[in-house]
């Protein structure tokens, strides 16, 4: 039987691109997941959009229906836009500011941040999405005080990318709404009193870690909520042999980074080992 060094617990991307990258050294790994297949989450419960870029299908089966999408980021937006489109009467809620960009102001925010500093490309980012979008604050999106970038770094909160839910929005045909204070039935009371009545509601809230509910022992690596004690980027390793990828909330490039220092870190202690 071959010698397994390395236990990967979840198929989902963390953990396919931590195995990548013990491919690259040969290292030998086993990964568990509790699912009937790989990345689970975007094959089996992500919306189509997510996975193929294409509208989402079902959602014809809300026309002419009230829907209520709870949740302004990247999913929360592109959710309420493809209900719209495909006939629903869609309202969004949005809690907190928010960065609204094109996908063209965060590819030239990419470039530029290799000659200039984070918060001078945050100021002209935020200068062009003003000229794109106009001022959102009448329409019930509000913008972070810290720029998209320097947010994104500081927070691994993400800039929404914006599909043509805003126009949607400044049209009416997507209605805007504050925080949910009460939900009676069908009947959801809003921050400010105003009420109105859905016949679905759709969470895009994001999700939250269970590794401290099952992980033992790694309470020096993880807090209360399930998100690692330090900060990034040292927040990947452990003591005892336990790392973690994705936990960091900064998306697939967030991944990528912390699966080849998990795969590096191994292989050096491999090689520690074998010089012994």
């Amino acid at each position: 039987m071959e010698e397994v060094v390395v236990f990967i617990v979840g198929a989902g991307p963390a953990g396919l691109a931590t195995a990548a990258c013990l491919n690259q050294f040969s290292i030998p790994y086993v990964i568990v997941e509790c699912e009937n297949c790989s990345a689970s989450l975007w094959r089996n419960r992500a919306y189509d959009r997510l996975k193929l870029h294409l509208a989402k299908e079902f959602c014809s089966i809300y026309s002419g229906r009230n829907v209520l999408v709870v949740g302004s980021g990247n999913s929360g937006m592109e959710i309420a836009y493809d209900l719209a489109t495909h006939g629903a009467n869609s309202s969004l809620v949005i809690r907190s500011p928010i960065h609204v960009m094109t996908k063209e102001l965060i590819r030239l925010g990419m470039r530029l941040l290799r000659h200039l500093p984070p918060k001078l490309v945050d100021h002209l980012l935020v200068m062009m999405a003003d000229f794109v979008f106009g001022d959102l604050s009448k329409h019930g999106i509000t913008r972070p005080k810290k720029g998209p970038l320097v947010l994104k770094s500081e927070t691994g909160q993400s800039a929404v990318i914006d599909v043509g839910t805003v126009g949607l929005i400044k049209k009416g045909t997507i209605k805007v709404q504050g925080g949910v204070t009460k939900i009676k039935g069908k009947t959801i009371e809003f921050q400010g009193g105003n009420e109105a009545s859905f016949d679905a509601i759709v969470f895009a809230t994001g999700y939250k870690s269970t590794a401290n509910m099952w992980l033992k022992n790694g309470e020096s690596m993880l807090n209360n909520d399930g998100l690692p004690n330090k900060e990034f980027p040292n927040h990947w390793k452990g003591e005892n042999g336990l790392y973690c990828a994705g936990l960091a909330r900064r998306g697939l490039a967030g991944i990528a980074i912390d699966a080849k220092n998990i795969a590096n870190d191994i292989k050096s202690k491999i090689d520690v080992m074998r010089s012994i």
